[in-house]
């Protein structure tokens, strides 16, 4: 070929774009003219240097692109294939999550992928009819344990109405209603419980405590105070319990991820009875835990009734823990089986709900509950009665469908999930008020505070399936129930009857006896008529 070459070529055939040709390339010879189709081919070789440069420097950017973007935004990934866990439920480990920090704010899952537990359906409940199935675990969609904690919304939900939210104090409280009331919750007249309903931006209400200003110190219901110190302590979650009157026993969590047991406290409040069952049987170590448990002793307790004292921590945690979150209420008698931080994105966080509990497995209606708690002997009937006919004439009516989307009148009360915020610390407070001056039967005051609240500002309460429930707590039976319980029969060793023998021969005599006789000679006429068999084939 005539010309000058068009410039040397890589180990891959690629042209070198230095716009030097080689040494060892041969030049043009200066008295040569060089034809046009040679000019075209430096021409094009030019060309494609220069494009593959605009590439090459496009690749970078854009690489320098997704490298800002890794590092500005947590980067996930999906999958669709669900794991079962023991308990029956669906756990998700499709989403990993990368955090630097404590504290982890909300990955809105469900903003464009979609949450991985939105195409879950339970199973349909089993047939009717036949032999009538008491309450069971159904099986619940969680995401993993890490998932959960990176959920954590980074600021509070929106308290609508109320901000502020402030509690009366009354260092000699006087009774001047006939029907109910305490010392330690205040005795709050007629005319302060319906104005605490009329939801106002500020508010002060009887919320127990009256007689001082910190909970816990000489208000009644009185806390050491190291104790007191450390429930002060700001934490995101806590699990909280009680067993007063030495009335359960202790109930150890399962499958707690690390990064809650590392952070979320588990407060179990007594009283000095049970602290003392509690030394005597060499549960509790020096540094007051049992398991899990931290113990906070309650000392001073302001009812007779240990089920009462019980509903102080039940429905007045954000009293005691004031610079807390998010809370887990769980009575004395239930085992936590699923990791907390799992319980909140399940119940509160993806539900954008501030309050949850569930509904109970088979009553909705409150006149159905209060017979139920009368035929079982739950409480006095004169105070149910009472009770029942003072909301009655508030307006209570039986439980339909007209209510709905409202699904029950009848928590099961035994676990409580919620944010702590004014409404819900408000919904908290009148609850108890409520305990305080009625019955302590609080699913019978339940959906009359609730409803009343409703009606006021725009506000719901998450109420899931029982059986949801039952899927992350398991249900012991109370101290006193299993103490009547009789204690398990020992197995006994079944002797052999005697054998009856004649003194004069020594053999054995009787049915049994001769029945041996007819053993041994059948065992002779088998093995007769087997050797026969045998000459036979023979």
């Amino acid at each position: 070929m005539n010309g000058g070459s068009l410039g040397q070529r890589g180990s891959y055939g690629s042209l070198l774009c230095d716009g030097k040709s080689s040494n060892n390339a041969r030049k043009p010879s200066k008295m040569l003219p060089v034809s046009s189709r040679e000019k075209e081919r430096v021409f094009l070789g030019i060309t494609r240097c220069l494009g593959r440069r605009r590439v090459a420097m496009l690749l970078l950017v854009s690489l320098a692109l997704l490298v800002f973007i890794w590092g500005s935004f947590t980067v996930t990934k999906e999958t669709t294939s669900p794991t079962f866990r023991p308990t029956d439920s669906i756990h998700f480990d499709s989403i990993d999550i990368v955090s630097h920090r404590s504290t982890v704010c909300r990955y809105r899952v469900n903003s464009t992928l979609g949450h991985p537990c939105d195409k879950f359906s339970p199973p349909p409940p089993p047939p009717s009819g036949g032999r009538r199935i008491g309450p069971r675990p159904c099986p619940v969609c969680y995401i993993s344990a890490a998932q959960a904690r990176a959920s954590i919304p980074c600021s509070s939900s929106a308290s609508p109405v109320l901000h502020n939210l402030t509690y009366f104090i009354d260092e000699n409280p006087v009774k001047t209603e006939s029907h109910g009331g305490s010392d330690f919750g205040g005795y709050p007249s007629l005319k302060q419980r319906n104005d605490s309903f009329d939801i106002r931006e500020s508010m002060t209400v009887h919320c127990g405590f009256v007689k001082g200003n910190r909970p816990g110190f000489k208000t009644g219901f009185d806390i050491d105070e190291a104790d007191l110190m450390k429930l002060k302590d700001s934490h995101e979650v806590i699990v909280a319990s009680a067993i007063f009157g030495n009335y359960d026993i202790i109930q150890q969590p399962q499958n707690v991820s690390e990064a809650a047991r590392k952070n979320v406290p588990f407060y179990m409040f007594i009283d000095e009875e049970t602290e003392m069952y509690f030394k005597n049987s060499s549960f509790l170590d020096s540094n007051m835990r049992i398991g899990l448990w931290r113990i906070i002793v309650v000392r001073n307790i302001p009812y007779i009734d240990a089920r009462r004292n019980g509903k102080v921590p039940k429905l007045l945690l954000h009293r005691l823990l004031p610079n807390v979150r998010y809370s887990i209420w769980i009575d004395g008698k239930l085992q936590l089986v699923v990791d907390p931080y799992q319980v909140l994105e399940r119940f509160l966080w993806k539900q954008n709900a501030s309050f949850a509990i569930s509904r109970h497995y088979r009553r909705f209606d409150v006149f159905e509950e209060a017979e139920a708690n009368k035929a079982a002997g739950k409480y006095d009937n004169s105070s149910i009665d009472y009770q029942i006919e003072f909301y009655k004439k508030e307006g209570l009516s039986p439980y339909s469908k007209d209510k709905l989307p409202i699904t029950s009148d009848v928590p099961e009360g035994c676990v409580i999930i919620r944010e702590h915020i004014p409404i819900t610390n408000l919904f908290s407070c009148l609850w108890f008020n409520e305990v305080d001056r009625f019955t302590a039967r609080d699913q019978l005051s339940f959906s009359s505070v609730r409803d009343k609240m409703m009606a006021k500002v725009d506000w719901s309460i998450n109420m899931f399936l029982d059986c949801e429930r039952r899927n992350f707590v398991i249900q012991a039976y109370h101290k006193d129930l299993l103490d009547q319980m009789p204690p398990p029969a020992a197995p006994v060793a079944r002797q052999p009857p005697p054998l009856h023998r004649d003194s004069s021969s020594g053999r054995s005599s009787g049915k049994n006896s001769r029945r041996g006789r007819d053993r041994r000679s059948g065992s002779r006429q088998r093995r007769k008529a087997a050797a026969g068999n045998k000459q036979a084939f023979l």
